[in-house]
Parts: C-alpha cells; sequence; structure tokens
C-alpha cells in the first residue's frame, strides 16, 4: 500500500515537472532556434545604430547600404548590433544629420564635406578640377592622403572617421544649355553652402544661392533657382531630371562622402564590434564605389530618353573653366600653408 503510494506522488511529480517545462518552451518566439540560443548572447546589451543620411532610397549609397553594410554588421557582430538606415534626409538635412551624430543622439552618418570649414585639409576633397577618373581618385581617398584629410575629424568634432564613399563627379543641371562662359552669366544656381562651392559658382558668373539638397526639387520646380550641381546618379534618383533640360559635363569637382560614427560610443563598442563596423564599412563603401561608377552610362541613357540634352564641353570650354577657379586655389593657397603640397601629391596619383 506505501509502495503504491509513493509511486503516485513521484508519478504526479514528473507530471507536473513536464507542465512547467512545456509552458516555459510555449514562451520562446516562433523563429527562435537551438542554434539562434546558442550564437545570441542573453547578457549582451543590444546596440541599435541608426545611419543617417541625404541620398535618395535607390541610390548607391543606400543600396550598398541594404546589401553590404546593414547585413555584415548584424550577423558579424552576433546580432549584438542593430543597422537601422535612414536615407533621403529623414533625420535631418546633412548639417542637422552631422550634428546628430557629433552630439551623439544618431550614432551614424554619412556626410560629404560639411566639417572643412572647422577642418580645412577636408576641403581638399573637393578642390575644383583636380581629380580626373573613379580609379585614382579611389586610390587617393582610401591611402595616406586620404587619412592626412582626416587626421583632426576626431579631435576637434568628435567622430570617428570609418571609410571614405564615393558621392562621385560633379556635374551643373539646368533649364538651359550651356555652352561656353557666356551660358553661366546671370544663371541662378543652386549650391551647397560651403565656400569653396559658393565661391567656384561665383567665379563661373552665375549667381549662387546655397540652399540645403533637401529643397532642391521645390526650388528647381517654382523656378526659385535656374540650375544646380550635382553627380548624375543624385540628378536621376532625386527626380530633378523632372524639373531640369539639360545636363553640362563639366566633372568640376569630385565629392566624396565619407562613413562616420560617434566618438564616444565608439570608444565603448567592444574591439570585436569595432571590428566588424570598420569591415563593413569599408565593404559597403567598395561596392558604393563600383555601383557609382558602373551606374554613369546607365543614369546618363535614362536621362537622355526622359528629354535631358547632355553636352560635353570642348576643350577651350574646358580650359576657360579651369582659368576661371585660379582665384580660388590662389585664395586656397594663401589661407592654407599645406595646401599645395598636397594638390601635388594627389596630381601625383
Amino acid at each position: 500500500m506505501m509502495l503504491r503510494k509513493n509511486l503516485a506522488i513521484c508519478g504526479s511529480i514528473v507530471f507536473a515537472s513536464s507542465v512547467v517545462l512545456a509552458g516555459c518552451a510555449s514562451n520562446k518566439p516562433a523563429n527562435t532556434s537551438p542554434a539562434d540560443e546558442a550564437t545570441t548572447p542573453k547578457d549582451v546589451k543590444v546596440q541599435t545604430l541608426k545611419i543617417a543620411n541625404y541620398f535618395a532610397t535607390d541610390h548607391p549609397q543606400n543600396v550598398a547600404l541594404r546589401e553590404k553594410f546593414k547585413p555584415m554588421v548584424e550577423a558579424k557582430s552576433n546580432s549584438t548590433l542593430k543597422v537601422e538606415i535612414y536615407d533621403n534626409s529623414k533625420l535631418g538635412a546633412e548639417q542637422q544629420f552631422y550634428t546628430g551624430v557629433r552630439n551623439g543622439t544618431i550614432e551614424m552618418g554619412i556626410p560629404g564635406l560639411i566639417m572643412q570649414a572647422d577642418i580645412p585639409k577636408m576641403s581638399a576633397g573637393e578642390f575644383p578640377f583636380l581629380f580626373k577618373d573613379f580609379k585614382s581618385t579611389k586610390k587617393v581617398f582610401d591611402g595616406p592622403i586620404g587619412k592626412e584629410m582626416t587626421e583632426e575629424l576626431e579631435s576637434k568634432h568628435g567622430v570617428h572617421p570609418l571609410a571614405w564613399s564615393a558621392n562621385g563627379f560633379r556635374m551643373f543641371s539646368s533649364n538651359k544649355t550651356i555652352n561656353s562662359m557666356a551660358d553661366f552669366k546671370g544663371l541662378r544656381l543652386r549650391m551647397p553652402n560651403i565656400p569653396n562651392y559658393l565661391k567656384l559658382g561665383q567665379l563661373l558668373g552665375a549667381n549662387v544661392t546655397p540652399m540645403p539638397i533637401s529643397e532642391v526639387f521645390t526650388a528647381l520646380e517654382q523656378k526659385v533657382v535656374d540650375g544646380q550641381d550635382n553627380p548624375v546618379a543624385t540628378l536621376r534618383a532625386s527626380g530633378w531630371h523632372e524639373v531640369q533640360s539639360d545636363v553640362l559635363e563639366s566633372n568640376h569637382m569630385f565629392s566624396p562622402n565619407i562613413y562616420i560614427i560617434n566618438s564616444k560610443l565608439w570608444k565603448q563598442l567592444s574591439p570585436e564590434q569595432q571590428k566588424v563596423i570598420e569591415e563593413a564599412s569599408k565593404a559597403a563603401a567598395d561596392l558604393e564605389w563600383e555601383l557609382l561608377e558602373k551606374s554613369y552610362e546607365d543614369d546618363k541613357k535614362f536621362l537622355q530618353e526622359h528629354k535631358i540634352k547632355f553636352t560635353t564641353p570642348d576643350d577651350k570650354f574646358r580650359k576657360d573653366m579651369e582659368a576661371a577657379a585660379k582665384p580660388l586655389y590662389d585664395e586656397i593657397y594663401s589661407k592654407n600653408p599645406w595646401a599645395k603640397e598636397m594638390v601635388e601629391k594627389i596630381k601625383a596619383e
């Protein structure tokens, strides 16, 4: 009798235990597997990386972020890092999101050289008529010169540089054909609010209006300005061909972009997480350079199909534009003792 009672008690304990275990198992997410549990640390805080930029969703910059940066970071960090991409100025225009990265309200960003007013060496990346093709330009930015440009970025602005990417060779789009220097006269031209840009536009003879990229479409549509300057990938992705008729293949500047991360956050990450972000930034930037270079002919064909007329400047016109930019170089050299040597190093590449 006592034996049967003990067996009954033991059976009840086993049954109750199995019910408890089954109940615990039922609380797991539907997509959790034993492999996930083995690879995802339970005691590690997940860090979200918001990465902001001003490019349209389909621009190579954001294609590279989606196809390379985000999956690499999330997979190789063992899910301790999560990436959220905010394209098309969703976290503000360039100055706003750059300030956000500096003060830490935004973890990462891909600005242009908006910081050059405080860090003059960064401006060398956009000196006019200096860079000639993608291959040599990428070599400059990925090498010692690119590192020299960024050497004060962290100490002065509190952002850590990760990788150089490409905006591309800038060209003028307008609502009229530009065949000579005379056609710049009186042209109301939007340019970024950066001194070297504004000065170049003025030296060419245009009436220059600075404004954020997020306002360009409306300004062109409402004829507040007659034209703007950007690579054709941006022209296409931003839909500006709907409110422009012409493109001058001036290649008057090369515009880079740079992957940055808030320095305070960077120092808080583990060495392993830092390595993952560095590798993913470089891989995504390399892909973006490749996509941008390859896209030029496709973008040009698309724009021509949408009735955009392309004008290639002849040798005289190009030399006239370069000559017009000479006073800007004189000014740069007088203010920056390092500039002439850097220009010579860039030309040597």
